[in-house]
């Protein structure tokens, strides 16, 4: 059983670990107590079935768990106001005339601008690492002589000792991923690898993750050997301590007026995240504004659609499967289909199995057409439909996998026990074996 308690962990690390969380992912203690009741109630009426373990059945049960709180989250995102969906008129999203030079977010309070108000950026340079490339060695040459070394990385609040072992079985090529790790693994900023040159030939590189220099700052760090005649010898083979190429300020006009910056993504009035990307062309500057209403309830109706299409998918794929009952396509298709007619005038057509195919151009012009009110009642009702069905989802996922009916509860209430835990088998910890 520990094996596959650490598969299911492994799959979860492997394919949500870095997942970022959402806002709508905390809860009060109110809404914790909530959870735990439904919970109850819902065991208490549950059937006890049997499960056949496999590594497919607790990868489904987690993806049905996931996709279900991603559909949750979008759903709560919108249901912070009693306009829904439609509140996303009053909302101020950034906009940028080309994206891959300069992106923008909004960050400030919705009531500091009004949508006429905007400015232009034209990117100079961007903010660069600095780099630091050693000498070409033979990759199967035995440059170094066994022994232990050391150096210093000096940065500009801190200083680091590195110590490296080399073996008289060690080649240049070892030496170097040695240090690689060694770099890698200390976490300090910076990053390395190997650079190859001839099929032969290769050097380590060292990088920064920070950019820019601050005012009286000459590099990010530095590299000097042990006051050793070992290790001077053996950073002289390296070659590490030369810098390639040093860092260097972002350059930017804003509104004509020229900037700085030491980072490649700042805040201007407290109210716009930029992050530049790329050059300009020259004289062409970037226009930062607001997005228009119709098309931020446009990209939040594209969202919510989304997160839909991704269980659909989800439940697509293990269709016919050993794991899957059907039961999940079953219950999301059908609430897609009974909107389909409310939904294909604003250009959301509903595929066979209930996904949904997005016409932004015509669903643009359904938000400002004359029956906007009611395009957006629809899609609120869509979105409490599914957020309703994800919610039930999300607290008994093996609702939907293929299982073993042992016996029915006792219809007597009263000899009915609570079992507030039962439904951990989601994640695959606790299923039983069928012989």
């Amino acid at each position: 059983m520990a094996s596959w308690i650490s598969s299911a962990y492994d799959y979860y690390l492997s394919a949500y670990g870095t997942r970022q969380a959402s806002r709508y992912d905390s809860h009060r203690k109110e809404d914790l107590r909530n959870t735990v009741n439904k919970i109850k109630i819902l065991n208490k009426e549950s059937p006890l079935y049997k499960i056949k373990i496999s590594k497919d059945v607790q990868k489904f049960a987690i993806d049905i768990k996931e996709s279900t709180r991603n559909i949750k989250n979008v759903v709560a995102s919108f249901s912070e106001s009693e306009e829904g969906i439609g509140a996303a008129f009053n909302k101020k999203i950034a906009s940028t005339s080309n994206p891959d030079v300069v992106t923008a977010e909004y960050v400030g309070d919705s009531s500091s601008f009004t949508t006429s108000e905007g400015f232009e950026i034209e990117v100079r340079q961007l903010a660069t690492p600095q780099t630091n490339i050693g000498n070409f060695i033979k990759r199967d040459g035995h440059d170094f002589l066994p022994g232990s070394y050391s150096f210093d990385l000096n940065m500009n609040t801190h200083s680091y000792e590195f110590q490296y072992n080399i073996n008289a079985r060690d080649s240049n090529e070892s030496v170097l991923r040695k240090l690689t790790r060694l770099v890698n693994n200390s976490h300090i900023g910076l990053k390395a690898d190997i650079i190859n040159g001839t099929q032969e030939l290769a050097a380590l590189r060292l990088e920064s993750r920070q950019t820019g220099l601050a005012l009286r700052e000459n590099a990010l760090f530095q590299i000097v050997p042990e006051n050793s005649p070992e290790s001077r010898d053996a950073m002289h083979i390296l070659g590490i301590d030369a810098i390639a190429a040093e860092a260097e300020n972002a350059s930017f006009l804003l509104n004509g007026t020229k900037h700085t910056s030491a980072s490649n993504t700042f805040t201007i009035n407290n109210s716009f995240s930029i992050t530049l990307n790329g050059v300009s062309n020259k004289n062409e500057a970037v226009k930062i504004g607001f997005k228009p209403g119709a098309e931020v309830v446009t990209d939040d109706i594209e969202l919510l659609v989304d997160s839909f299409n991704q269980i659909i998918e989800l439940a697509e794929k293990h269709s016919g499967t050993r794991q899957s009952n059907e039961k999940l396509l079953k219950d999301m298709g059908n609430i897609s289909k009974a909107h389909s007619a409310a939904m294909n005038p604003m250009g959301l057509s509903v595929t066979g199995n209930g996904a949904i195919e997005v016409d932004r151009e015509k669903l643009t012009q359904s938000v400002v057409s004359p029956q906007a009110d009611k395009h957006i009642q629809t899609m609120n009702h869509f979105k409490d439909a599914i957020g309703k069905k994800a919610d039930e989802a999300s607290l008994d996922p093996m609702n939907y996998v293929c299982k073993v009916l042992v016996t029915y509860k006792n219809p007597d209430p009263k000899k009915n026990l609570i079992c507030p835990y039962i439904t951990s088998v989601y994640a695959g910890m606790m299923v039983d074996r069928i012989c």
